[in-house]
């Protein structure tokens, strides 16, 4: 039966109802679409989007510096000694330049007007959103002698541009107060990540100075890399055993573009290969990494097929044998990047592939020839590596067999859940067969599925395919997932969405966790990034309450926790007038009868482990993300690789943060 509707009446639909935001007022009204979220990540955001001109001024060849200040206030002013923004009136919006920057969505010196040959922003979105989602802002310019200040609420103008004095200074000021209505999660800006941010743009650009400082502790860092790109690869494989000291480096301008590529190997078994395009990092590639790699591979082959390194019998080296070890910054600047999506993950552009294979197979070829010693290390390597592939394919192929996820050649000792709808799988995996038998029998056994480990899994930090193949713990593991691995990785044969490592609250648990985070980060990174890894929570202590049928337990899950639970309890008896012998333990005058410390997940029986790990209504699950690629590669080298001064020097620096009474001796 079709509704009627009524003229005049609640069902009209006309141009009345048509919503008509004005100004700033869509990124207000919707500010997730154009900084991603109004959480940690887009507060931060905001600074990016301000300093990224900064950059670009940089870039252009116009300024020197750039500087960001976390105010004691709980602003951010960013400065740089740039040209300045323009201040003349513009001809259209028939207010300064500067004031129609801050106030007009998509009006910026990025958009082929002669402003900037290239940019890191693509959208020239940037300062006007910072105005809209910021409480306040200031702008300043100094120019021809002059100082131009104009002040904003919400992004509407609330102190007028004007000249307010002379200056000798040159460049732009802006300072913003992010509004708390939009972030309400956080206003805090963090200092580490403004130092992470300032690095990598300081490495990108050579010869510019980028600074931070943070008045309200007072820390400061500057950062300066003459040596750009180099001195990142450099930074890359700090920690690792290089190949060779020197560091292959091109850079050549092509039509409207430039092109910049540093490589270095070292004598890991994983790669590392960052890809940036107007100092964007585009993690997911593109067009750049697609030349890099051609060129590469094809001049080191033909590198060893001209030297006799290859034998006219042997197969050409693979892309997989050739990226072992390698570390590689690409850099493009273009005009005009064609980012895929809002998050500018991939380029896109197809004329960069073009201009990057030849200036890495021109320049790449000629290192080679002129480092004989470098170039026989490298394809040493590669050689080694492909003799490694050719082993582990045999044995990968009695391992990961096809039609794995309806239940086929699944590890034995795996206790598999009945749900075929993998998006509500779980797979716990779980330290030792005691925890094991508990988990097995307490589970929702139609989504939870248990697989035991067997002590310490393999270091894969140090293990090619071959090693692991080897080796059941890792083979029951790639079974169980359905992922494959190496060459035959796919995501989409995810049984499970979600991995849960269950191990002991101790040092021993935490190792075997760390062991098996280093596989997922190395061999598996796309299923971390997925979000599908998670640590589980068991409890540390139990609080026992009565015996018998009215005997009560409650679960504390560390050190602090007990501490605050104690004393909370004993305050809440000293004033309900309760009398408390001083010389009984703490947990007695809390009024408890018992206090449990579990020395691991097979003290818990199976209702012990559902109530406190396993049930999703009460479990605490810690979900393991990639936040700072870098810095996870870098601590995985120090913890996990084979240089035992790295790790002595990292327990050392941070031993005096341990609280001894966590360790059992």
């Amino acid at each position: 039966m079709a509704a009627t509707k009524k003229s005049g009446g609640a069902d009209e639909y006309n141009a009345d109802e048509i919503q008509v935001l004005e100004g700033l007022e869509p990124v207000r009204k919707r500010p997730g679409m154009y900084i991603g979220s109004t959480g940690y990540d887009g507060l931060h955001h905001l600074i990016k989007e301000i300093a990224d001109n900064a950059i670009d001024e940089a870039i252009a060849g116009f300024a020197t510096r750039v500087d960001v200040t976390l105010l004691a206030d709980g602003g951010c002013r960013v400065d740089d000694n740039g040209r300045g923004i323009p201040v003349d009136i513009h001809p259209k919006t028939k207010m300064s330049a500067l004031e129609t920057v801050l106030t007009i969505l998509h009006a910026g010196g990025k958009f082929g007007g002669g402003g900037y040959k290239v940019s890191s922003g693509l959208h020239g979105v940037g300062s006007s959103v910072v105005n809209a989602l910021s409480k306040h802002m200031v702008a300043e310019v100094y120019k021809e002698g002059k100082i131009h200040h104009i002040e904003f609420d919400t992004g509407k103008t609330v102190v007028p541009f004007s000249v307010t004095g002379k200056t000798e200074r040159h460049g732009t000021s802006i300072t913003f107060y992010p509004d708390e209505t939009i972030f309400k999660e956080t206003t805090t800006f963090d200092y580490d990540w403004v130092v992470n941010y300032l690095r990598h743009q300081a490495y990108l650009t050579k010869g510019i100075l980028t600074c931070v400082h943070d008045e309200r502790t007072g820390k400061s860092d500057s950062f300066y890399f003459e040596g750009g790109i180099k001195s990142y690869v450099r930074r890359l494989n700090d920690g690792k055993e290089v190949l060779s000291d020197d560091i292959f480096y091109a850079e050549k301008e092509i039509s409207d573009s430039v092109v910049e590529v540093a490589v270095q190997y070292n004598d890991s078994f994983s790669e590392t290969i960052r890809p940036f395009a107007n100092n964007v990092l585009t993690p997911d590639g593109g067009m750049h990494v697609v030349g890099f790699r051609t060129a590469l591979n094809r001049t080191i082959n033909d590198y060893a097929r001209k030297n006799g390194l290859l034998k006219e019998k042997d197969d050409n080296l693979t892309g997989d044998d050739i990226k072992e070890g390698l570390t590689a910054v690409i850099l493009v600047k273009l005009p005009d990047p064609q980012f895929e999506g809002q998050t500018k993950n991939k380029l896109g552009n197809p004329e960069v592939r073009g201009y990057v294979d030849k200036v890495t197979s021109e320049y790449f070829a000629y290192y080679l020839e002129e480092h004989p010693d470098v170039a026989k290390k490298i394809v040493n390597k590669a050689t080694l590596a492909a003799r490694a592939r050719k082993a582990a394919r045999a044995a990968r192929d009695n391992v990961i067999r096809k039609g794995a996820f309806e239940g086929l050649n699944l590890p034995s000792k795996l206790a598999d859940c009945s749900s075929r709808d993998r998006t509500e799988c779980e797979l716990f995996i779980v330290e030792g067969n005691s925890a094991a038998g508990s988990a097995k029998e307490g589970r929702d056994s139609k989504i939870q599925a248990i697989l035991p480990l067997r002590g310490k899994v393999l270091n894969t930090e140090r293990a090619r395919l071959d090693k692991m193949f080897a080796n059941a713990e890792i083979v029951s593991l790639i079974k169980a997932l359905g992922v494959g691995i190496g060459e035959q990785f796919d995501i989409n044969g995810l049984r499970y969405y979600k991995i849960v490592f269950m191990t002991d609250a101790d040092v021993d648990g935490a190792h075997i966790s760390t062991l098996l985070l280093t596989f997922f980060f190395r061999y598996m990174p796309e299923v971390i990034k997925a979000g599908h890894v998670y640590l589980a929570k068991p409890p540390l202590f139990g609080l026992i309450k009565g015996t018998g049928s009215q005997r009560k337990i409650e679960y504390i899950y560390n050190e602090e926790a007990l501490e605050r639970t104690l004393t909370k309890r004993i305050e809440e008896r000293k004033a309900a007038g309760t009398k408390i012998n001083p010389d009984d333990e703490r947990f007695k005058q809390a009024g408890y009868t018992a206090q449990q410390r579990f020395k691991g997940l097979g003290e818990m029986d199976a209702a012990q482990l559902w109530e406190t790990t396993m049930n999703p209504k009460n479990r605490t699950l810690i979900r393991v993300n990639i936040e700072d690629a870098e810095k996870a590669d870098a601590i995985f080298t120090k913890l996990m690789g084979s240089e035992a001064e790295l790790r002595k020097n990292f327990i050392q620096s941070r031993a005096a943060t341990v609280d001894l009474d966590d360790l059992d001796f």
